[in-house]
């Protein structure tokens, strides 16, 4: 089942000359369960892409259908609503609520679906990532590994069916963002989601399964990688 269909997307924005464009009739599948990179250099429409994935905009042209659900379809209340029931979303800069600790900030997706079970499986995925004993912490007195470990937390809380990430370790040190990439992978497989992520990095873009690469707003290619 193809979890993703990506048909004709292109995003025009206006500036002082009149229109750019950002994204330029990209088309593509994504199968269920596969890890998939968007690499390409900066300004090629990377995250602009990852974006209107996510429902977080809408498209000037084409169509976005994860799982059958048509996003383009959808207006902005009912796309929040599909995003909190379907989506896990991994920041560069963690998205962190600073006033609630580790163990609120990962129990929020689950009490926002109403699930009765939040603060147990919150402990348990803070557990998981090796923060069981931070759960009272603050985002300001953990360390940035520490923080987007808790937003792989609140991320997978849920068992979304898509995760999205966007330069997941653009602000950490290389020994710590690899760290996180591992877990990340490792908490996928357990979950099952089908993963796509925005990086500069290749050697991550390798450990996927598909890196469709941008220039300048078009397709350029997709390259089959790793089977992870």
């Amino acid at each position: 089942m193809s979890a993703i269909i990506v048909d004709g997307l292109t995003q025009r924005v206006r500036d002082a000359d009149g229109w750019l464009t950002i994204l330029d009739h990209v088309t593509f599948r994504i199968e269920a369960g596969q890890s998939a990179a968007i690499v390409g250099a900066s300004g090629s429409g990377k995250s602009t892409l990852l974006g209107l994935m996510g429902g977080l905009d809408r498209p000037s042209e084409g169509s976005v259908s994860i799982f059958g659900e048509q996003l383009t379809q959808l207006d902005e209340e009912q796309r929040a609503a599909w995003r909190a029931r379907s989506l896990g979303f991994v920041f560069q800069s963690f998205q962190l609520l600073p006033q609630m600790n580790a163990l609120e900030n990962v129990m929020l997706p689950l009490e926002l679906a109403g699930r009765r079970d939040a603060e147990p499986l919150a402990r348990l995925l803070l557990e998981r990532v090796g923060l069981g004993h931070r759960t009272g912490h603050y985002p300001r007195t953990l360390s940035g590994g520490e923080q987007q470990r808790v937003a792989l937390a609140r991320a997978f809380a849920p068992r979304p069916a898509l995760l999205l990430a966007d330069e997941p370790t653009g602000s950490l040190d290389a020994v710590t963002g690899e760290r996180i990439i591992d877990l990340m992978f490792e908490l996928n497989r357990e979950a099952g989601s089908t993963l796509i992520l925005v990086t500069h990095d290749e050697v991550l873009a390798g450990r996927c399964a598909l890196r469709l690469r941008l220039h300048a707003g078009k397709l350029d290619s997709i390259e089959e990688g790793a089977r992870v």
